[in-house]
């Protein structure tokens, strides 16, 4: 099992014609980012502080990238600055990393950063 983050645009209409010759408005929106990582990561987010901002956003206010810059920000300088700690969590069996974990929070947070009014999406 896995988490799929995403961050979209706010959604616009397309108005398009079929080749029945019906008008139809369809609400589009474009992605900005999208990235995955397992579950077995989950300890791992909960000891850096990052587990509600990465597994359930929504439950806990935080639709909007702009929510999730500082405490993405604050969990990945914990996991930066103590990385024997968080390596603790690593997956015996290989699948739920550290040295994968903190490029995943690292790109979230670049592309919160660049995108901050995206909306946020997660699959878990």
């Amino acid at each position: 099992m896995s988490l799929d983050v995403r961050l979209t645009s706010e959604p616009y209409v397309v108005q398009c014609t079929c080749v029945c010759g019906h008008t139809h408005q369809t609400a589009m929106f474009d992605e900005l980012h999208s990235s995955n990582i397992t579950h077995n990561l989950a300890e791992m987010a909960r000891a850096a502080g990052l587990y509600e901002a990465l597994w359930c956003p929504g439950e806990n206010g935080m639709t909007h990238a702009h929510q999730l810059i500082e405490p993405l920000k604050l969990g990945l300088e914990k996991l930066l600055a103590d990385p024997e700690r968080y390596k603790q969590f690593d997956s015996p069996n290989g699948w739920g990393l550290y040295k994968h974990f903190v490029p995943f929070v690292s790109a979230y947070l670049v592309a919160c950063q660049k995108h901050p009014s995206g909306r946020v999406h997660t699959d878990v």
